[in-house]
């Protein structure tokens, strides 16, 4: 921690000093506002670089740490802060919402109306895909996001032109919105969108995706190393241990079932460079493709942390948001959840 700048002295005494934009040193209430904020206002790269950081005050310090619940302190303690604790949890909600990209609208009443928005990486480094459901007492409205033509060579995963594909399921008597997502100019997307003629049996696709995201669990491909600590040396150190907490798996709305779903006519949604476009969506499902989506590295400093803020704003990459400084491109009606 101290060569990589997590601790640093302050006079006499060390304290932490770990980036807040490779961790969090946020928390109960500023944990549930700062992850919603940055994604809300078009550095969502910053966000999911928070959330996947490393080190003290970040989620990889929990799971290597033996983590298989929240903690109440970002802080590892054997005898003062509980490991199973909600304190943090609002994290989750942001997973669901903002990197998968389905909530209730900022609007909505009674939950009736959910809010489609998902939100994408700068690099597929950080992540590939996404997918959650969101519940409502109209039925369960479920999203999958994925990049798709990926090039072999992981290296180009900050530079390549992809398409994004995504898919979403709104239940009977169901209402909802799809916020159409911006190039990282603030540019509007055009994005094809196709509608299923008849839905497909998404029980049977979610019971066997479940099942196989199971015996991927069981196979332990989830998360790979953990910091044990030597009664002998009264040191930690590394050792590589495959885990089932952190197995990745797909939606079920990717699931190979619903290869042969019929779908309708293909229409061409035209987004717009001034606050994007809103679609309503009656149920059903739905089948949508971004083209050209141009993935890039994040603005990094030396010792390959992500940069500081003026390491930031140094960079030509200021975020869709402030591409343009004679438009503030945000709907201030999306302030309501945050208050």
């Amino acid at each position: 921690m101290i060569t990589t700048g997590e601790v640093s002295k302050r006079g006499k005494d060390w304290s932490m000093g770990w980036s807040q934009w490779q961790g969090f040193n946020e928390g109960i209430l500023a944990v549930k506002y700062s992850l919603k904020t940055l994604s809300d206002n078009g550095f969502h790269n910053v966000a999911l670089n928070k959330a996947s950081g490393f080190g003290c005050g970040s989620f990889e310090y929990m799971l290597s740490h033996n983590a298989t619940t929240m903690w109440e302190s970002w802080w590892r303690s054997e005898d003062l802060y509980s490991h199973n604790h909600p304190m943090l949890g609002a994290s989750a909600e942001w997973m669901v919402s903002s990197v998968a990209g389905v909530g209730l609208h900022p609007k909505t009443t009674g939950g009736s109306t959910v809010l489609f928005w998902p939100r994408f990486p700068n690099s597929a480094n950080v992540l590939e895909f996404a997918g959650a459901t969101q519940g409502t007492r109209r039925g369960d409205f479920s999203i999958a996001w994925k990049f798709e033509d990926l090039p072999d060579n992981r290296d180009l995963y900050a530079s390549a032109s992809v398409t994004v594909h995504i898919r979403l399921f709104v239940p009977p008597d169901g209402k909802s919105v799809l916020r159409i997502p911006e190039y990282s100019n603030g540019e509007g997307v055009d994005a094809s969108m196709k509608y299923a003629t008849s839905v497909p049996n998404l029980d049977e696709a979610l019971m066997l995706s479940s099942e196989e995201c199971l015996s991927r669990r069981d196979a332990k491909m989830g998360f790979s190393y953990n910091f044990e600590f030597s009664n002998k040396t009264r040191l930690f150190s590394k050792v590589e241990r495959k885990k089932a907490i952190g197995t990745p798996c797909h939606s079920f709305l990717f699931h190979s079932t619903l290869d042969d779903t019929t779908w309708g006519e293909t229409k061409t949604v035209t987004g717009i460079s001034t606050n994007g476009i809103e679609v309503p969506l009656v149920a059903g499902l739905y089948d949508i493709l971004v083209s050209n989506w141009q993935l890039r590295p994040e603005v990094a400093t030396s010792n390959g942390r992500i940069g500081s803020i003026p390491d930031y704003f140094k960079s030509e990459d200021v975020g869709p948001y402030c591409a343009d400084s004679d438009t503030f491109d945000w709907n201030i009606e999306d302030a309501s959840h945050l208050i």
